[in-house]
């Protein structure tokens, strides 16, 4: 894999003259040819200017950095640096050498410069200043730039494994995906070695501390022995001569020896943050409650009469200037709003065009006063009571829903949405109630009404102004306003089709309440064998079977039953099911009554298992007539019997029946023999397919029955 160079390497190498790609090597080769080969004093004092430029724009970059591995490079550049600043140590020390006897200028003017101008042309001031400057960056800067990469090292290094671990656990449970497990893969690779490498490389701002003291000694000795045997110059001219323009090499050196010094501990001793260093510290250093106290303290030692006060009191009138600065800003009111920008007629954004929302509550133009603040809003308040109910029956927190308008719908109209599709739709009376029939009604009420049927249990029902309700009570309808039908309906539909609205953030807040109960139930199923997605499949499928997760610990405990058996999403699905097969007869009988049960002849039963297999679930296929016999005869011994019924079936015919009867025939569940609870008593109502023409099924040709 090929790296595109950097934007500095393409501006630097046309300049050279050089491919991009070669530019770095033919750098390091004209480093060794500055310490091996002799070179001009201008092209000596160009180098001198490139040195210190470099030593600026790092510090620059390792003030500007956001992080540390904003400047993952460090450790490489500091090694050019000094490198290139060795190859100029040996290159001035040739010069100076071989030319010094000639004057400050046969050195180059820079090195000339620094002589004359920083130390005043006397070299035993510039020992002592070199000698400081080089206390300052070894003892100080360099030392404690060291200390700090060699326990930044060991503890990146120590945390390694559990960051790798991290990342892998995250990927298991479906948190992160495989790319962005790969980039924090990488980014914790690179945090490793880069603190290695700067563990590494504060040797070489140390070495080149001592490197530079030595090569002063050296420029020194040679200087007096060149100058007084090769020239004949006396000690005092030698010591003028080349001690002054050894002392100017030096401090041309170290004083980006201590720019690179700083560049490296400002990089080690940073906090990653949104901001750069000079952002991080002047955030920090903006609270006016430390500038108060700096000017009081400083007022008084200025009041002291052996203080220079002429400085200390102008700087305490610059602290209270601050600390009042910051004070007014603090607490001056949020600045107002920015003017939204006009947006473009043509432009069309994501928001405009994708609904976030789940579950939407949709309302023809005639009844969005259900949802008036001014008439108390019965509707939103319904709603919520719905969710919360959901919530507590589902065993998970149902994410909002939305109401809107819909000019699609009729004036009275009403839909509930889930995903896109309309699962229920109904309509409603604005001003009037529904009055239910739910069994109770007296014979000859004489209520009168619009006639409807209530759209959540399909009941007889009449649509009655608002006085007729005591009339309506008195002869036992059940009476409801247009906002409970709305929501009942809509809690009705929900509760069909309640597996959809488990997703995996529902999953992974279910889990994580439960893991603070149960860690290790909870360890013995997620993320292994089940990471996130597959527990998400599972859970639904759970569900849509009537498994509901209000209750999580037995649930995960049959389901770590399960999956030590076997991993296979249908056995898995099945086996829970047998164990919780008591919770699901609970749903349509109590716990001292018998189970009305329908069973299927067993020719018919026969049929069904020995006929067409669908290849893509491997469950049998119900031919259309005979799923028709199957509905007709399961809800007429429903509604003979007056409740809910169980048809038990062979475990391989539970799948299609479960199918077949889940919506066309509610008040039937769907049970294999493996699933009747031993202890649950039973009593037989029915036999499905005992006729005539149950008996002449056709058989598939070349199946046995």
């Amino acid at each position: 894999m090929t790296t595109a160079p950097s934007p500095l390497a393409r501006i630097a190498a046309p300049l050279a003259g050089v491919p991009a790609s070669l530019a770095l090597p033919v750098g390091i080769f004209a480093l060794l040819a500055l310490m091996v080969l002799p070179i001009p004093a201008l092209l000596l004092d160009i180098f001198f200017v490139l040195n210190i430029a470099i030593s600026i724009a790092v510090l620059m970059v390792a003030l500007n950095a956001r992080r540390p591995l904003d400047f993952s490079s460090f450790p490489s550049v500091l090694l050019f640096a000094t490198l290139l600043r060795l190859a100029l140590n040996v290159a001035s020390t040739r010069v100076v050498l071989v030319h010094g006897h000639e004057g400050g200028a046969a050195a180059g003017h820079v090195i000339e410069s620094f002589a004359a101008f920083l130390v005043g042309g006397n070299f035993v001031v510039g020992l002592f200043v070199f000698a400081i400057l080089m206390i300052i960056n070894m003892i100080v800067i360099t030392k404690g730039a060291g200390r700090v990469s060699e326990v930044s090292a060991r503890f990146v290094l120590d945390a390694l494994p559990g960051k790798q671990m991290a990342i892998d656990a995250d990927i298991a449970a479906g948190l992160v995906t495989a790319d962005e497990a790969r980039e924090r893969r990488r980014e914790v690779t690179v945090e490793a070695d880069f603190y290695g490498s700067m563990d590494g490389a504060s040797k070489f701002v140390k070495g080149d501390a001592m490197a530079a003291l030595l090569i002063l000694g050296v420029n020194i000795v040679a200087g007096f022995a060149i100058g007084m045997i090769s020239h004949g110059l006396s000690a005092s001219e030698a010591g003028e001569a080349y001690v002054t323009l050894a002392v100017g090499d030096a401090l041309v050196a170290q004083v980006p020896a201590l720019l690179l010094s700083i560049a490296a501990a400002a990089i080690v001793t940073r906090v990653s943050d949104q901001r750069d260093l000079a952002g991080q510290i002047g955030g920090q250093f903006a609270d006016p409650r430390g500038w108060l106290p700096v000017a009081l303290i400083l007022g008084a030692v200025g009041m002291v009469p052996a203080m220079p006060q002429t400085i200390f009191l102008p700087a305490a009138a610059i602290a209270i200037a601050i600390w009042w600065q910051l004070r007014k800003h603090a607490n001056a009111p949020a600045a107002p709003p920015e003017q939204v920008e006009e947006v473009s007629p043509d432009h069309i954004a994501l928001a405009d065009v994708a609904d976030a929302t789940l579950v939407t509550i949709e309302l023809g133009y005639g009844i969005v006063g259900l949802v008036d603040a001014a008439q108390g809003a019965p509707l939103i308040t319904r709603i919520t009571g719905i969710r919360k109910q959901l919530s507590r029956d589902l065993g998970f927190v149902l994410p909002q829903f939305r109401i809107r308008d819909s000019l699609e719908l009729g004036a009275q109209d009403y839909a509930v949405v889930m995903g896109g599709v309309s699962i229920a739709r109904g309509q409603v009376r604005p001003g009037k109630l529904l009055a239910i029939d739910a069994g109770d009604v007296r014979p000859g009420h004489g209520l009168t009404g619009e006639p409807t049927r209530d759209p959540s249990f399909d009941c007889p029902a009449l649509w009655i102004a608002a006085g007729s309700r005591d009339h309506a009570v008195a002869e036992g309808f059940l009476v409801v306003d247009p906002a409970s039908v709305i929501a009942t309906h809509a809690n009705q539909a929900l509760l069909a089709e309640a597996h959809q609205l488990l997703g995996p953030d529902e999953v992974r807040e279910w889990v994580d309440g439960l893991k603070a109960r149960a860690p290790a139930l909870v360890e013995a199923v997620t993320p292994d064998p089940l990471p996130l997605p597959a527990l998400t499949r599972t859970l639904r499928a759970l569900m849509a079977d009537g498994i509901g997760l209000a209750h999580p610990q037995p649930l995960f405990t049959a389901l770590a039953l399960a999956l030590q058996r076997t991993t296979d999403f249908d056995a898995v699905i099945d086996a829970v099911r047998a164990d919780l097969s008591q919770r699901l007869v609970a749903r349509i009988v109590g716990p001292d009554e018998a189970l009305k049960v329908v069973t299927l002849d067993a020719r018919l039963e026969g049929a069904i298992l020995g006929g067409m297999i669908d290849p893509a679930t491997g469950q049998p296929l119900i031919e259309p007539d005979c799923g028709a016999m199957i509905l007709r005869e399961v809800n007429a011994v429903a509604d003979a019997e007056k409740g809910p019924v169980a048809l038990i079936v062979q475990p391989p015919a539970r799948r299609a029946l479960a199918a077949l009867l889940r919506h066309r025939a509610p008040r039937c569940l769907v049970l294999s023999i493996a699933e009747l609870p031993a202890s649950q008593p039973i009593a037989v109502v029915g036999v499905i397919g005992v006729s005539p023409e149950a008996h002449a099924l056709p058989q598939p040709e070349g199946i046995a029955a």
